[in-house]
């Protein structure tokens, strides 16, 4: 199946939460841009991906979940939204369906419509975290995934060798914006300038927040009686209640600012950064900031961890360099004498904070930043794959006909 020269490229996008609805927005405008003809969309996103042209099918909220709780309270309209959604795809039949993170659903949208309408190259953008746990999901996503979009350059190496999906690196979207994230000329010494800037990140959940703020709070009192130091709180306007009653407590005023402009300024001036585990990790060492990381969940998923995790480091720049040169504490590592040590020590000109420079200095060469941008790298392997098909769809096209 492809799609004729002489007209526009039908796409149907499908994402499930916020980070994948910018990432499907960016997707579909290098895909307008590069397809021969053009490119219309439909499915469900979001106001990132709804700017770009999609009229969403329904809310992308309906299916963000957080949490058990809120899984098994809105397991009736995420059950609903699948069977439309599945629908929709199969009586439109786009010439190319994305599926854009969201694993768990979109994974069985992919099933059932490759069992519905096998002749629909399927492409999934973002890898799940099979490196990191449940490594069978790989070779699990075979019959209904033509082509994963990995974000992450070790991944396709990953599910070669766990018999997943072809998967093409195409880069992380983090590094469209690195322009925004290093200091520009004027502002280099500032990271070197006293009072030290320390940027403070505790998550973006509230549950996050909440394990980890009276922790870095305490921290950071233990810091700025040992430094000349101020200390900014980027976070997201929804938590802004919950984190300016948060630092109120604290024993060291704190800057807490939302907007986007003021975030990235702290990251291009900051001297170190203390974080919560996340793609902020990797996010700070693209920007060239050392940092300390930290990380609290759940009782039961605190016991379960140990079972299920395959990998040596859970903090992104780790796994990305193949090295901890990020100083991490978890669970019951997590305290405040701790972080206050390591992040002292990164404050510091020294080893630990040279070790950590170094090495964030290699990941252009590992991401690989020359060239189109992860975006249009994704586009353009939606679009090969389009024109060269793959051998699952033919064998599930024949098991039909048969």
């Amino acid at each position: 199946m492809g799609a004729p020269a002489n007209r526009p490229l039908r796409v149907f996008v499908v994402a499930g939460e916020e980070s994948g609805d910018q990432l499907g927005g960016a997707l579909m405008e290098a895909l307008a841009d590069l397809a021969p003809a053009g490119a219309t969309f439909s499915g469900v996103g979001g106001r990132r991906m709804e700017a770009a042209g999609l009229q969403s099918l329904f809310p992308m909220d309906d299916l963000t979940a957080i949490g058990f709780g809120q899984v098994v309270g809105k397991l009736p309209t995420i059950l609903r939204r699948l069977r439309e959604t599945v629908t929709a795809i199969v009586k439109e039949r786009p010439d190319v369906l994305v599926l854009v993170d969201a694993p768990d659903f979109t994974h069985r949208v992919a099933a059932r419509v490759r069992r519905l309408a096998p002749d629909i190259p399927i492409a999934k953008y973002v890898s799940p975290t099979v490196w990191a746990w449940r490594p069978g999901r790989a070779r699990a996503m075979r019959p209904s995934i033509d082509r994963i979009l990995a974000l992450l350059p070790f991944e396709p190496q990953v599910h070669e060798r766990l018999g997943g999906p072809p998967t093409f690196y195409v880069g992380h979207p983090l590094l469209e914006r690195l322009g925004d994230l290093r200091p520009a000329a004027a502002e280099s010494g500032r990271r070197s300038a006293r009072p030290y800037r320390i940027v403070v990140l505790p998550g973006s959940r509230r549950s996050e927040v909440e394990r980890l703020g009276d922790v870095f709070g305490t921290a950071l009192g233990q810091i700025a009686e040992a430094r000349d130091a101020e200390f900014v709180l980027p976070t997201l306007p929804r938590l802004l209640p919950m984190v300016e009653a948060l630092v109120s407590h604290w024993p060291v005023p704190v800057r807490v600012v939302t907007a986007e402009a003021d975030r990235m300024t702290a990251f291009r001036t900051a001297r170190a950064a203390l974080a919560a585990s996340g793609t902020v990790t990797l996010e700070l060492a693209l920007a060239g900031v050392p940092l300390v990381a930290a990380y609290k969940v759940a009782g039961w998923e605190a016991k379960i961890a140990p079972y299920i995790l395959t990998i040596p480091s859970v903090i992104l720049p780790n796994l990305v360099l193949g090295e901890n040169v990020v100083p991490e504490f978890l669970q019951h590592d997590c305290t405040p004498a701790k972080l206050a040590h390591a992040l002292d020590e990164v404050i510091a000109e020294g080893p630990k904070r040279r070790r950590q420079i170094e090495a964030f200095a290699r990941l252009d060469d590992v991401f690989g930043t020359t060239g189109p941008v992860p975006s249009e790298r994704a586009a353009a392997a939606v679009l090969d794959m389009i024109a060269h098909g793959s051998p699952e769809r033919a064998s599930a096209q024949a098991d039909v006909r048969a």
